[in-house]
């Protein structure tokens, strides 16, 4: 048998991850598949490569000195794959494109509007995913250019080799959504305990969700019921009554359903945006920036945390907007204008809103 890059990419895996398990799930096989290979790999090569034991795989003398030589073809035919992907992505008529990947957020509209305004000569594409991991895979395979993703706070994105990253948010609040007559949407802030009798909806396959989930309600000696279903069901259940669930803080209510804050923010997420080069996070930041304080801005209940947080700092600015007569008159965000400090990663002087 002679030896792929494909081979050289499982041993690679199998020495990042420690385990065939791990290994396997990485690349998309099952584990009996994957030991079949590497027992046909070091057939191959003459001897064995990792030393099995009960914590993992370890590799062995042969197996690092393997590996030495694997890593850097590994990487060079990433490359190589990469580039070709990005020249070929390219229109024959030579229209430059723009592949943006994203997981949920009420600011992609607004993106995308500033981004066709600024550059209407380019074919922009969206794809959306629950998977933020998956999203960054693409853009480090060169089949997006550029990965908007959230990062659940405990949950660690796992960041390609070679890409260059922005924070957009170090830490967003996550908010929860609750039926409009539930007895706590009568509190401008909620309490965990407030929904310990609440079943809970949540979407295990966005990366971290659940488990961030868990995590806050084990915090709070809380232990409800749950159902597994995508948000848009989600928000269905919760206009009934039928569940409450998690949700984004630009998120914004209906008459039938409440968005509120969580008392002390247990729960909250880092937003970023991934591309190959700084080249291409510079191209497309400042109208993303510029699109979610869009967002936040017309987010009632976010707004008044917004406000809330800069209790002891100068106030942000803000214009008076008049109210209709039935709601009460409240300091809105104007779009574009400066968030509160410590929401986003650019000092002032750096903020940099695209006005449309």
């Amino acid at each position: 048998m002679e030896l792929e890059v494909r081979h050289l990419r499982a041993l690679c895996a199998i020495a990042d991850t420690g385990s065939l398990h791990k290994a396997a799930r990485q690349l998309g096989m099952s584990q009996p598949s994957l030991t079949t290979q590497l027992r046909r790999i070091e057939h191959a090569v003459g001897g064995q490569l990792f030393a099995r034991e009960r914590t993992g795989c370890r590799p062995t003398p042969l197996g690092r000195t393997v590996l030495s030589r694997a890593r850097p073809l590994v990487v060079e035919m990433r490359a190589l794959l990469t580039e070709a992907r990005a020249v070929a992505a390219r229109s024959a008529d030579g229209t430059p494109q723009l592949r943006i990947g994203s997981t949920a957020s009420r600011a992609i509209p607004g993106w995308l509007r500033r981004l066709r305004h600024r550059m209407p000569e380019a074919d922009t594409s969206l794809q959306m995913d629950v998977s933020a991991n998956a999203l960054l895979q693409m853009v480090a395979a060169g089949q997006l250019d550029i990965a908007f993703v959230h990062e659940v706070e405990g949950s660690p994105l796992r960041l390609p080799d070679g890409l260059r990253r922005r924070v957009l948010v170090e830490r967003e609040p996550q908010f929860v959504s609750l039926a409009a007559d539930h007895p706590a949407a009568r509190k401008p802030v909620v309490h965990l305990t407030d929904l310990a009798a609440d079943r809970w909806m949540v979407d295990p396959t966005v990366d971290g969700e659940w488990d961030g989930l868990q995590r806050v309600l084990r915090e709070a000696g809380l232990s409800p019921r749950v159902l597994h279903g995508d948000y848009l069901t989600a928000a269905t259940l919760v206009a009934t009554g039928e569940v409450v669930t998690v949700c984004q803080p630009t998120s914004v209510a209906r008459p039938d359903l409440a968005v509120r804050p969580l008392y002390g923010d247990p729960l909250g997420v880092r937003l970023l945006v991934a591309a190959r080069t700084t080249a291409e996070l510079d191209a497309v930041y400042g109208e993303l920036e510029a699109a979610y304080w869009e967002a936040a801005a017309e987010a009632p209940a976010y707004q008044d945390w917004l406000l809330g947080t800069r209790a002891t700092t100068p106030p942000p600015a803000v214009e008076q907007v008049p109210a209709p007569p039935t709601t009460a008159r409240l300091p809105r965000l104007t779009p574009g204008r400066i968030p509160p400090p410590g929401l986003g990663p650019a000092p002032v002087q750096n903020l940099r809103p695209t006005p449309l």
